[in-house]
């Protein structure tokens, strides 16, 4: 199985490289550094693409081009990195993403893909345009989020980061079930559908979604979680690779 992990910066990049094992490095098309880990049965290739939705989804479509035309397709895609974790709720409503946690997206959602009306925000889809959400297949994102003890909840892809507890609350509110906020997952999910290939999502946390404070950021802790969520991913691919032909190409 031949998979493409896509990350924003370096420092997401190197930490799943430390996971999967000596690499070697190809460039592709514009520029982009691959490195590659030849492990068995699981082949991991990462790639950090930039930052945002637009440069994830041209980095991601290039890695894939890349491999079709090389003869090579992958069989999935992961976006993945640190990204800030939504506090819990009320009593009844999802526990939250702490600190140091780990998520894997069970929707990817391009939370301001849109336009602000006078009625609050309106959602491309419902001007008549394009997707808002991509869902990875459930079965797989449980077999991932079970070997890495992750949570299964929405990660939402934002161009802005939230600065402000308001902010928050609407995403909160407008997505229940949010566990994280990220940059690039929506754009890695479009060029994968685009290609036909399944995506999924893995964020671990090291900042609180809302008024930035840096002193409290946890980034360091956050990459060592990445690496470590990484470095179950083989066995979880590997058992579910059988029972879920969404892993596989159409």
């Amino acid at each position: 199985m031949r998979v493409l992990v896509v990350t924003a910066v370096a420092a997401e990049r190197d930490a799943v490289a430390a996971a999967a094992g000596p690499c070697d490095e190809v460039t592709l098309p514009g520029g982009y550094a691959l490195r590659r880990a030849a492990g068995e049965p699981v082949a991991c290739e990462v790639l950090a693409a930039g930052v945002g939705p637009a440069a994830a989804a041209a980095g991601t479509a290039t890695a894939l081009t890349a491999a079709t035309l090389a003869g090579a397709p992958y069989d999935l895609v992961v976006s993945a990195g640190i990204g800030g974790g939504f506090a819990p709720g009320p009593e009844g409503s999802p526990p939250g993403a702490p600190l140091g946690s780990v998520v894997v997206a069970d929707a990817i959602v391009a939370a301001d893909l849109g336009a602000e009306t006078p009625d609050g925000f309106t959602p491309v889809t419902e001007l008549g345009f394009g997707t808002v959400a991509h869902l990875p297949d459930p079965a797989l994102v449980q077999a991932v989020a079970a070997a890495a003890g992750a949570a299964a909840g929405t990660v939402v892809t934002v161009s802005t980061v939230t600065g402000s507890a308001a902010r928050t609350a609407e995403l909160a509110e407008r997505h229940p079930g949010v566990l994280a906020e990220a940059m690039e997952g929506f754009g890695v999910a479009e060029a994968a559908a685009a290609h036909g290939v399944p995506v999924l999502e893995v964020r671990t946390i090291s900042n609180a979604v809302g008024p930035r404070d840096r002193a409290a950021w946890r980034i360091g802790p956050a990459l060592t979680a990445l690496t470590g969520a990484f470095r179950t991913l083989p066995g979880a691919l590997s058992a579910a690779a059988g029972p879920a032909p969404e892993l596989h190409r159409p």
